[in-house]
C-alpha cells in the first residue's frame, strides 16, 4: 500500500525539492502553498503524514496543528520551520506534533522521521481496526434474534448499559448471559476500560477469595508474590461475575462491603484499596428463594438486584431457532471449509421441536456436529443426535384440545386483551403477570 504525504509550504522550489526527494521513496505525494488549501486536500484524500510549515501566508503551522488532530486524528504532523525556536517546539509537541525540525539543517533527518510516522499511522488504524472489531462482536445488533422475548430484553439491556447501574443476569444457562454483560460494557462509558470475567463456580472459596480480592506476597503456603485480583484489575472498567449464586456466604458478605464502599482488602493484607467498578452479576438460580432459603445474602442480592435482566431460554424463542440455525451453519461451513449447506425442512422441524435443556449454547454445539457429520450439500436429521430425531413436543404429538388448561389460558389471554384494545401493558397488569411472559404466551398461542 503507498502511502501518502502532504506537503504544505508557500516556498515552491523548496515544496519542489521536498517532492522529488519523497517521491523517490515511492510515497504518494501532494503540494499546498497555504493553509485552507492545505486543509481542502486533507478532505479530500486519506493523508498519513503532512509535512507542513510554520510560517504560512494565511496562519501558523503550530495553531492549525490542533485543526488536524481534530479533524483527522490517524494523521501525523511533521512541521518545518527556517528558525529554530523552542517555545514554539514545545507547543508543537503538546498539540500533537510528530516531531519539530529546522528546515535545512534538519533535510537529511526528513526520509526516516517519514518512515517513522508512517509506521505510528500503519499501527493506529491495526489498533483502530482491532478495537471496531471488538465492539462489532460485542454490540447489541450481533445479538441474533427477532422473538419479542429477545427483542424486549435487548431493549432493557441497552437503555441500562449508559448507566452505571449493577445489572443481575438471570435465566438457564446457555442463553448468553456473558454475551450480554459483553454487550452492555461496549455500549457503557466505561467502553476502552477492562472488562473482566471471573467464574464463581470455578473455585473453591480460598482460590476465589484471592483471584477476586488479590493478597500479599507470604498470605498462604505458595503465595509467593503480590497479586492484583480480578476486583483491581476491573478498577474504572467492568467486572462480570459469572454464577454468582455459587459465590460462599462469608466471601458475598466481602463482596457487598465492595459495593458499598469501593473498598476492599486483599488476602493478607491490611491495608484498603480502592477501586471503582461496574458490576455485572449473572445466574442460573432464583436468587430470591435462595435468600429466602438463606443459601444467599439477602441484603447482596438486593444490592445486585437494582436491575434484573432476564434471558429467555430457547424454547420461548421457537421463531428464532431458524435465523440462529442459520447463522451457525454458515459459521460453521466456513471453519470446515466447506460450502455453506442448506438447510432441509426435517432438520429445521426437529430442531423446532426440541426443548433445549442447553438453550443456545447446546444448538451450537448440535450444529457444528451436524456440519462435520454432513456429506451432501443439505442438512438432513439424519445427522442429529438419535435423541432430538425421536423427540415429539406436546404440541406436535397432538391437537390442542378445547378443554385442556392451555386453551382455557389462551381464551383468557385473548378476551383480556380485546378487553384492553390491545394494551398489552395493561393486559399483562391485568392478568397480574410480567409483560416479557406476556409476550411469551402471546407468541406461544400465536395471539396477534
Amino acid at each position: 500500500m503507498t502511502h501518502k504525504i502532504l506537503i504544505i509550504d508557500d516556498e515552491e522550489k523548496l515544496r519542489s525539492l521536498l517532492v522529488r526527494i519523497i517521491k523517490s521513496e515511492g510515497f504518494e505525494v501532494f503540494e499546498a502553498k497555504d493553509l485552507k488549501s492545505g486543509f481542502k486536500k486533507l478532505e479530500q484524500t486519506h493523508i498519513d503524514v503532512v509535512l507542513c510549515d510554520v510560517k504560512l501566508p494565511d496562519g501558523n503551522g503550530v495553531d492549525f496543528l490542533q485543526n488536524i488532530k481534530g479533524s483527522f486524528p490517524l494523521t501525523e504532523v511533521i512541521l518545518l520551520t527556517a528558525f529554530g525556536n523552542i517555545p514554539d517546539g514545545v507547543q508543537a509537541m503538546k498539540n500533537g506534533a510528530f516531531d519539530y525540525i529546522v528546515k535545512g539543517d534538519d533535510n537529511d533527518k526528513i526520509i526516516p522521521l517519514l518512515y517513522k510516522a508512517v509506521e505510528k499511522v500503519h499501527l493506529q488504524k491495526k489498533v483502530q481496526q482491532l478495537e471496531k472489531r471488538i465492539n462489532d462482536k460485542y454490540s447489541f445488533n450481533t445479538i441474533i434474534g427477532k422473538s419479542k422475548g429477545i427483542e424486549q430484553v435487548i431493549d432493557l439491556a441497552q437503555k441500562v448499559a449508559k448507566t452505571d447501574s449493577t445489572v443481575l443476569l438471570t435465566g438457564e444457562t446457555g442463553t448468553g448471559k456473558e454475551v450480554f454483560a459483553q454487550a452492555i460494557h461496549e455500549n457503557s462509558n466505561r467502553v476502552g476500560k477492562s472488562f473482566v470475567a471471573l467464574n464463581c463456580s470455578t473455585f473453591t472459596k480460598e482460590i476465589l477469595e484471592s483471584e477476586l480480592f488479590g493478597h500479599k506476597q507470604g498470605a498462604f503456603t505458595g503465595a509467593v508474590k503480590d497479586k492484583k485480583g480480578f476486583i483491581e484489575e476491573a478498577n474504572g472498567g467492568t467486572l462480570f461475575l459469572d454464577e454468582i449464586g455459587e459465590m460462599p456466604i462469608d466471601l458475598q458478605a466481602k463482596l457487598l462491603r465492595v459495593l458499598e464502599t469501593s473498598e476492599y482488602i486483599p488476602v493478607g493484607d491490611t491495608t484498603p484499596k480502592k477501586s471503582n467498578f461496574r458490576l455485572i452479576a449473572a445466574t442460573n438460580r432464583d436468587l430470591k428463594t435462595e435468600s429466602d432459603e438463606h443459601r444467599f445474602r439477602s441484603d447482596l442480592y438486593f444490592r445486585l438486584n437494582i436491575f434484573e435482566i432476564k434471558l429467555p431460554s430457547l424454547r420461548e424463542r421457537i421463531k428464532d431457532i431458524a435465523v440462529l440455525t442459520n447463522h451457525f451453519v454458515k459459521q460453521f461451513s466456513e471453519k470446515t471449509n466447506k460450502k455453506t449447506l442448506q438447510i432441509s425442512d426435517d432438520f429445521l422441524q426437529k430442531l423446532e421441536n426440541y426443548s433445549w435443556p442447553g438453550n443456545i449454547r447446546e444448538l451450537k454445539n448440535i450444529i457444528e456436529r451436524s456440519v462435520i457429520l454432513s456429506n451432501g450439500d443439505t442438512l438432513t436429521s439424519d445427522v442429529l443426535p438419535y435423541e432430538m430425531q425421536q423427540h415429539q413436543t406436546e404440541n406436535n404429538s397432538k391437537p390442542m384440545s378445547a378443554f385442556s388448561m392451555q386453551s382455557v389460558e389462551k381464551l383468557h389471554i385473548q378476551k383480556v386483551l380485546n378487553y384492553t384494545k390491545g394494551n398489552k401493558a395493561e393486559t399483562a397488569r391485568l392478568l397480574e403477570i410480567g409483560i416479557a411472559t406476556l409476550y411469551r404466551k402471546l407468541e406461544e398461542y400465536q395471539i396477534q
